[in-house]
C-alpha cells in the first residue's frame, strides 16, 4: 500500500482494522493555479491538532470514545497527476468496501475526485455537499481537464446532474455559473435554513462532504492557496457541520490548507478542530 506516516492526528489509533473512520492524507499540489504549498496541509493539520482537547463541549463526546484511526499519507508520484490520483483511489477503495468512512486531508482540491469516484462505486445514489469559495466547475483549465479548478465539474460527471450541492460559492467564471444553473445546486448566499432544507432532502441517501478551507473568509483562514474575500465565519461553518449530524456520511475531506501563508497556525488549528468535530459526528463509539 502506498502509505507513510511520521505523525498522527490527536488520539488516533494505529489499528485501521478496528476503526470505522480512517484519516488519510493526500499531500498533492500539482495543479494549483495561484500559490503552491497545500502538500504540507495534512501534516500541518495533524501537528496543530495536539493543541486541541480531545473533548468537544458542543457534542459532549471525546476522541477516545470513538473508533477512528490515522493511516498516514498517500505517497505521491512527483509531477504525475494521474498516477497520484490512482494511488489515492487504491488506498481508499478497500476502506469503502470494508464499510469504513475515509476522512481525506488535502492537499489541493483535485484529491477529492478519486475519493468521490470510489465512494460512488460502493454507494449508488451518492450526493455531494461541497463547501467552497470557488465553483471549481470549469470544463478545463489551461488545457487540463484534471485541475483543482475543474474538480467539481468532474465530480458532477461522476454523480450525475442534480446530485452536487454547493455552498459558499463566491467566485467563478460566467460559464461556470451557467453550467451550474442546469446541472447542480449552487447557492451563492450562505443560508443556514437553505442548508437545513437540503439536509432534509438528503436524508437516507449516502452523502460525501467536501470542504475547502477557503469557504471561510481569509480573515479567519489566511493559510490557503486561493483566498477569496467575503467568506463565512468559523461559527457559521461549525453550525453547518452540526446541522449535518443525521446524514449518512460515507466519506469526507478537508482540503486546500496551505500553512506557509499563515505563520500563526490559525488556519491549521481551525482545520484540525473541523476534523475533530467531523470525527466525533461520524465515527461510531468504540465497542
Amino acid at each position: 500500500m502506498y502509505l507513510e506516516r511520521d505523525c498522527r492526528f490527536l488520539a488516533a489509533a494505529d489499528d485501521i482494522e478496528q476503526a470505522k473512520l480512517v484519516i488519510v492524507g493526500a499531500p498533492m499540489d500539482f495543479t494549483v493555479s495561484f500559490r503552491p504549498g497545500t502538500r504540507e496541509g495534512p501534516r500541518h493539520i495533524r501537528l496543530m491538532s495536539v493543541g486541541l482537547e480531545e473533548y468537544s463541549p458542543e457534542l459532549d463526546r471525546q476522541l477516545g470514545e470513538v473508533a477512528f484511526a490515522d493511516a498516514g499519507d498517500v505517497i505521491m508520484q512527483p509531477g504525475r497527476v494521474v498516477g497520484s490520483l490512482s494511488r489515492i483511489a487504491e488506498v481508499l477503495r478497500p476502506l469503502y468496501r470494508q464499510g469504513k468512512t475515509p476522512l481525506l486531508l488535502g492537499g489541493e482540491h483535485l484529491v477529492s475526485l478519486p475519493a468521490i469516484e470510489e465512494a460512488a462505486r460502493v454507494h449508488p445514489g451518492l450526493a455531494v455537499l461541497h463547501f467552497d469559495a470557488h465553483a471549481d466547475l470549469r470544463h478545463e483549465y489551461l488545457g487540463e481537464a484534471l485541475s483543482h479548478a475543474t474538480v467539481m465539474r468532474r465530480v458532477c460527471e461522476v454523480v450525475g446532474a442534480g446530485n452536487l450541492y454547493q455552498f459558499g460559492i463566491r467566485s467563478g467564471t460566467r460559464e461556470e455559473f451557467a453550467f451550474a444553473s442546469g446541472n447542480c445546486h449552487l447557492y451563492r448566499q450562505w443560508d443556514q435554513q437553505l442548508l437545513h432544507e437540503v439536509v432534509q432532502q438528503l436524508a437516507g441517501r449516502p452523502v460525501y462532504i467536501s470542504l475547502d478551507i477557503d469557504v471561510l473568509d481569509p480573515a479567519f483562514a489566511p493559510g490557503t492557496g486561493t483566498p477569496e474575500p467575503g467568506g463565512v465565519t468559523p461559527r457559521a461553518l461549525f453550525d453547518a457541520l452540526y446541522q449535518m449530524t443525521g446524514l449518512d456520511v460515507v466519506g469526507l475531506d478537508i482540503v486546500e490548507v496551505c500553512p506557509v501563508y499563515d505563520p500563526s497556525g490559525a488556519t491549521g488549528i481551525l482545520a484540525a478542530k473541523l476534523v475533530r468535530e467531523a470525527i466525533l459526528l461520524w465515527a461510531p463509539r468504540r465497542r
